[in-house]
């Protein structure tokens, strides 16, 4: 069977095509990247009147400062719970709906509304709910016997964040899970449900590795978004504290860069989150991809 191929006549056509992708690209992206790069190697007064290159000194105050060290560990305890909580309960909702037939586009519609919500209003409306003095659930949570108040307990404010960014990530990971779900094949579980195999079995057996390639996508997408898109969140909540038990490393780069005017030690640090997350993707494809089933 003979491939039909896309020839252009004009050999520059491609790359006038491409062009307003590249340009957005490099302004957007790649030039910033490069700023903070630049910057983290410097240091600089608030007005930016004075800048003297330090090597890496910055990065060296930075593994230093015991705020640094918490805002990481905050940040691995984030990263892990969201991605944990969003992906596994997206994928129950996603198995829940796809056996259903008649109404499973109407569950699908609702369960997506969610996802069109933006940052600082999930973070706001989760406030609002969580909150000791007007909220509804503390009132719930006080006649089970527990004191909620995320404004003085470290635990509380980190299951608020985690609540709140889990939620609006479930939408998400939903449309994902319910669209690899329709592409299993019905034969092979109709197969082995007349071998006697159990629904348990059949999911764990047949369905879960057919959904390993959707699976490890949203791996790597829920980790970014964890590092990087939570700010919003964790802003309107919280504003990282009590005492910066929500600090995590995206919000300690704004609060150091922003409010304290460090211009150095916030680019240090966004250099160091880049690495890290670009570090991990490579090893989820160096390592996790070996058990993803295509």
């Amino acid at each position: 069977m003979q491939t039909k191929r896309t020839i252009f006549p004009n050999k520059g056509l491609p790359y006038l095509l491409l062009a307003p992708q590249l340009v957005i690209t490099f302004v957007f992206f790649l030039w910033p990247a490069g700023q903070a790069v630049k910057s983290s190697f410097e240091r600089e007064d608030p007005f930016g009147f004075r800048t003297t290159f330090v090597w890496f000194e910055n990065y060296q105050r930075l593994f230093r400062e015991p705020s640094y060290i918490n805002s990481l560990w905050t940040s691995l305890v984030f990263s892990v719970a969201v991605t944990a909580i969003s992906m596994g309960v997206s994928l129950l909702l996603a198995v829940a709906v796809n056996r259903l037939l008649r109404s499973g586009r109407i569950y699908t519609t609702l369960l997506v509304w969610p996802y069109a919500v933006a940052p600082v209003v999930a973070g706001i409306l989760w406030w609002f709910m969580f909150n000791p003095t007007i909220g509804i659930l503390p009132y719930v949570l006080d006649a089970l016997g527990i004191n909620w108040n995320h404004r003085v307990n470290a635990n509380h404010a980190m299951i608020l964040i985690v609540l709140a960014a889990s939620w609006k990530q479930i939408s998400y990971n939903f449309l994902f899970f319910v669209a690899g779900l329709q592409s299993v094949p019905q034969s092979l579980t109709e197969a082995a449900a007349i071998d006697g195999a159990g629904p348990f079995k059949r999911f764990w057996t047949i369905v879960f590795p057919l959904l390993s390639p959707t699976t490890f996508f949203l791996l790597i997408v829920n980790i970014n978004y964890a590092m990087f898109d939570t700010f919003g969140i964790i802003d309107a909540s919280t504003s990282g504290g009590p005492a910066g038990a929500t600090n995590t490393l995206v919000y300690k780069v704004y609060a150091d860069g922003f409010l304290g005017l460090n211009i150095g030690s916030s680019s240090a640090q966004s250099v160091v989150l880049m690495a890290i997350v670009i570090a991990l993707t490579a090893i989820q494809f160096r390592y996790v991809e070996r058990r993803v089933q295509y």
